[in-house]
């Protein structure tokens, strides 16, 4: 299973998610899907933008759990 960590990345920096939409230019549903861990897939720009606003690698926003 794939863990998205982008609600604590979120709540580390005290942001909504109206914030990330403004600075990443992702629609909100992409985002509330992430945040709320209900995605189905994601593609490769949208793991880009929020690595790129959060300043973080891929590791830190996606992780393999068992």
């Amino acid at each position: 299973m794939i863990r998205c960590n982008l609600s604590r990345l979120m709540g580390e920096k005290k942001m909504k998610v109206s914030d990330v939409e403004r600075g990443t230019d992702l629609h909100r549903h992409k985002i509330t899907a992430l945040y709320k861990e209900t995605a189905q897939k994601i593609d490769l720009d949208t793991i880009d933008k929020l690595c790129d606003f959060f300043e973080c690698s891929v590791c830190e926003l996606l992780e393999k759990i068992d």
